[in-house]
């Protein structure tokens, strides 16, 4: 697939995008890591129940690929002529003004990457360095920060909005895909009225009929569930943003169809139905901007619309961690701690670090220094799974304010990594060096998406409060199938003592005693360190040393039969760092009982090895 800067033509493969012209093969900034994770194949993709969903999804995609593509299809889009901007949308996410400054100097700087294309040049007629650029650079995600440069800065994006209508004014399967289009869509709406106060009459007329045009792909198939709130919500703001009938008659298609999309998408936990916090907290962040801008034009906010702002906002709150940012689970990045507070600014109160409980099947439980969070639930399946991940029960632990234990910060910007789905990718049990599910890959992934593909798991969990302590008991079926066992992770936090105790079981499981499988099976227990985490083995070979970021010591213990530190990668907003990991490994034997204990208790007592 290519690649486009604007002309999708000339540009390069994304396997083959580096600086200087020469193929590279390894990670920019990381020196020695391979470019893309291998994935290894088993039967699940195979599965011959894919076939007809994979074949109607290829069909159906080729339709419409070959309807949006013909010489007229454009002309299907002009509806009512726009008159021009009623409203300016205030999106809350905190902007960056250096970007700003830098554009206006030529340099476009996404994704980790950057261009040069100084006006009168555009970055249109150029191949994108890498596909996650080219993404940001059509969604217009640099739109908002040269906004933030005043009359230059809305001249600027004016010429660079126009003449990217000039050059994608046909339909594209890259530039006008939904999630692309939808972003870009949202991004304009917010800026465009501010562009047109420094517009011709003929400029602004033509950017709001772009809008407008845009806005109308938008509600057209085809569309997948895991993305009909996002885009639905960007069409409602644009059709607030733009005046007269054809800003008011997209307003009220929206809305209209909003509400059975938010019933699909937010959970009546306030949960997202991907399962990723970071997921809701973007949803939340473009509710708010549109709860805002219905307000701008006297409409009233659709009883759907302020529920489902409820309910993402409760959760949000339990998905906040002391340091300000999110948990990291199911394709969900930590995000920043300014974007967080943005999305809880608009609320009525701010976060509650001492919340406990569970939201979206993911398990949060505190002392006074330590918050413990855990995966209890399944990943999501289906459409929603495109960004899901492999890895139950996976950890995460803060200590104060410091991320100690995490995962190694799989997001979809990071489409070249699907390896780091899978449960090695964060801090849980691998067993026999296999995988509970997969995403799918090559082709096929370009007709569905990367989806997860593997049985559903089942969960068992168990939490218990006692005095100054809390159990929390989890247990997944995962392994069942090919290797008969069960796998319960036990978590006792003692509360005065701020320490976490716990032990990995592996057992035989009752339904599945029958049935040829090996004798016994490989172990590894991972711990993924944050990057910047201090970690130092003692002499017993069995306690190591983890400092954070306030330089506070922790001492993880275990009695696995063999302990080591071991190097690993963290992406971070799609770039990948060197990070460390504990793991803990074994054997397990599948006709019986294995038990691993380990704990993590703060550093200076008696007890501590030498």
């Amino acid at each position: 697939m290519n690649i486009p800067g604007q002309s999708e033509r000339n540009a390069p493969n994304a396997a083959d995008v580096v600086s200087g012209g020469a193929v590279s093969d390894t990670i920019p900034g990381l020196r020695g890591a391979p470019v893309r994770t291998p994935v290894r194949n088993s039967q699940t993709h195979g599965d011959v129940r894919q076939w007809p969903a994979l074949a109607g999804r290829l069909i159906s995609r080729q339709l419409w690929i070959e309807l949006y593509g013909l010489p007229g299809y454009a002309l299907t889009l002009g509806g009512r002529p726009a008159q021009g901007f009623a409203a300016s949308p205030r999106d809350p996410r905190p902007v960056d003004p250096n970007l700003g400054r830098l554009l206006l100097g030529g340099r476009f700087t996404l994704a980790g990457h950057s261009l040069e294309a100084p006006a009168p040049e555009d970055p249109w007629n150029q191949p994108s360095p890498t596909r996650a650029f080219a993404t940001e650079l059509h969604a217009f995600q640099w739109l908002p920060s040269l906004m933030m440069q005043e009359e230059r800065g809305a001249r600027e994006a004016l010429r660079l909005t126009l003449g990217w209508g000039t050059v994608f004014a046909r339909w594209s399967p890259f530039a006008w895909s939904p999630p692309i289009l939808a972003r870009r869509v949202f991004n304009l709406s917010c800026a465009a009225r501010r562009m047109g106060h420094v517009a011709t009459e003929a400029e602004r007329l033509k950017l709001a009929d772009l809008l407008a045009r845009q806005s109308r792909q938008l509600l057209r198939p085809p569309h997948s569930v895991a993305e009909q709130a996002t885009s639905l919500t960007a069409v409602a703001v644009a059709g607030c943003t733009l005046a007269g009938k054809s800003g008011a008659g997209l307003r009220r298609t929206a809305l209209h169809r909003l509400t059975a999309a938010l019933a699909r998408t937010v959970m009546a936990d306030g949960s997202h139905a991907s399962r990723s916090p970071e997921a809701g907290m973007e949803l939340l962040l473009d509710l708010q901007t549109l709860h805002d801008v219905l307000g701008q034009v006297s409409e009233t906010t659709p009883e759907p619309v302020l529920r489902a702002i409820q309910r993402l906002t409760k959760a949000l709150s339990l998905h906040t961690l002391p340091d300000g940012r999110l948990i990291t689970l199911q394709g969900g990045g930590p995000s920043t701690a300014a974007r967080v507070a943005a999305a809880h600014a608009q609320g009525d109160a701010g976060p509650d670090t001492d919340l406990s409980g569970i939201v979206g099947g993911i398990s949060r439980i505190r002392s006074p220094l330590l918050t413990i969070i855990t995966d209890v639930a399944g990943p999501a399946r289906g459409p929603w799974s495109a960004t899901a991940c492999a890895q139950p029960m996976a950890l995460e632990i803060l200590c104060g304010k410091d991320r100690l234990v995490t995962g190694c910060g799989w997001t979809p910007q990071a489409l070249d990594r699907q390896g780091l789905r899978l449960p090695p990718g964060h801090s849980t049990l691998t067993l026999g060096e296999s995988s509970v599910a997969e995403p799918l890959g090559g082709w096929k992934a370009e007709v569905m998406g990367p989806r997860l593909i593997g049985p559903a798991l089942h969960f068992e969990v168990n939490h218990r409060d006692g005095e100054a302590a809390v159990w929390l008991e989890v247990e997944h079926d995962g392994w069942a199938s090919r290797f008969g066992l069960l796998h319960q992770r036990r978590l006792y936090l003692d509360q005065k003592l701020d320490e976490l105790r716990a032990e990995e079981r592996l057992h035989p499981s009752p339904g599945h005693r029958d049935g040829a499988r090996p004798i016994a099976a490989p172990y590894a227990v991972r711990f993924q360190l944050e990057p910047g985490v201090q970690a130092s083995l003692a002499r017993d070979r069995r306690s190591i040393l983890l400092r954070g970021h306030s330089g506070r010591g922790w001492w993880f213990r275990t009695d696995g039969p063999d302990v080591a530190i071991e190097p690993s990668v963290h992406v971070d907003e799609g770039l990948t760092r060197r990070s460390l990991q504990i793991v803990v490994r074994g054997s397990a034997r599948t006709d019986a009982e294995t038990k691993i204990r380990w704990k993590l208790s703060p550093a200076g007592a008696g007890s501590d090895p030498s």
